[in-house]
């Protein structure tokens, strides 16, 4: 549903309790019974207002108590007020009873409830003694007010700051040993900066795009993101001007957020040696990459075509970006094969479907 029809449906409901609350003003007037003006303003409310009598007995059962709850008041009114309690929750009743007979209230208890159809409900309670003329106790009012969709997005929003808690710390984990890793590799310290720059700018723009949104109808609600997207994201810096140096083909799947980085780095690593020495070191350099799921395996095809050299540098002396790609392949369960064709480097990547994510549609 919209944001649009949420707030025609909020108006309607708003102009509905107004035209209510204006027909209970006028039944208010000289002449008119006062108790009718109450019990107006009870029917026309959103919450749940039931009495009860000091056994646990239902008395009285409001129209919000029927949207709350779906039993109509001819169901229930004359039975225990147990028949809206959870049976692991059933010695909250005592309890609330006797500080009642003690005259006192209890403001906002937060609790769980039985819908009718036997669905629990998330509820805030309000109870207070109800007292004849006399001052006597003779029973309690309940204002119950149904909280399911905040709890729900409060414990969506927990989540989701826990996934981020435990994401922020994975990234400085593997920001140190990103950095331990190319301390031991390079030679200046130029060196090490320029390469822990444009990795940790590669993690970056890959976990953006699963990073959810904080505002509107898709607040913390985790992004979708897909294979080829993380690719585009990786290669988009090598984009020529006519838009054609790299095409992605084949069948997309879906990413998952927490395999996103081992991903990023693995592309990135391809990447960056294309632009030192292969396809995208030259501007008639073209790369294609293609996806293919064989069962439960994925099998990527990485072929460039034109470069600068045949045969890379690091296959006759691993370097750190040799090092760091066999280290993430592990961690993917993946295997590789490079060949060097006369056109250009082809990489073959076969790594498990559950290392990337669900498979999906383009």
């Amino acid at each position: 549903m919209t944001q649009t029809s949420n707030d025609s449906r909020k108006a309607e409901d708003a102009n509905n309790r107004l035209h209510d609350l204006q027909e209970a003003v006028k039944a208010a007037q000289p002449g008119h019974d006062a108790a009718a003006f109450l019990a107006a303003i009870i029917e026309s409310s959103d919450d749940a207002i039931i009495s009860k009598s000091l056994s646990g007995i239902i008395t009285t059962w409001n129209k919000g108590a029927e949207r709350v709850f779906g039993y109509l008041a001819e169901e229930v009114v004359g039975k225990p007020i147990t028949i809206l309690i959870p049976e692991d929750r059933l010695d909250e009743e005592p309890a609330i009873l006797a500080k009642i007979h003690a005259g006192q209230r209890v403001d906002h208890f937060e609790t769980i409830r039985r819908r009718k159809d036997g669905s629990p409900i998330d509820i805030s309670l309000t109870i207070s003694p109800i007292r004849d003329a006399s001052g006597k106790i003779i029973g309690a009012s309940k204002i119950a007010r149904d909280i399911s969709d905040r709890k729900r997005a409060a414990e969506h929003q927990d989540l989701l700051l826990r996934e981020m808690h435990h994401r922020v710390k994975n990234l400085f984990a593997i920001t140190g040993s990103l950095i331990t890793f190319a301390a031991r590799n390079t030679q200046t310290s130029e060196e090490l900066a320029g390469s822990m720059k444009d990795r940790l700018m590669a993690l970056s723009r890959a976990h953006e795009m699963t990073l959810p949104s904080f505002t509107g109808d898709d607040a913390f609600r985790e992004k979708s993101a897909t294979l080829f997207q993380l690719l585009s994201s990786i290669l988009a810096p090598y984009e020529g001007k006519e838009g054609d140096r790299w095409r992605l083909h084949g069948e997309d799947v879906h990413v998952t957020a927490d395999k996103v980085t081992n991903l990023a780095l693995l592309f990135h690593e391809f990447a960056t040696n294309a632009a030192k020495y292969g396809c995208l070191s030259v501007p008639e350099g073209r790369l294609e990459v293609t996806a293919t799921r064989r069962g439960e395996i994925l099998e990527l095809v990485w072929s460039e075509r034109g470069g600068r050299v045949s045969r890379r540098v690091e296959d006759q002396q691993p370097g750190f970006g040799t090092r760091l790609e066999r280290t993430i392949l592990q961690g993917l369960n993946g295997n590789l094969t490079r060949e060097w064709q006369p056109s250009g480097l082809s990489i073959r990547l076969n790594i498990p479907l559950q290392s990337v994510g669900k498979p999906g549609n383009r």
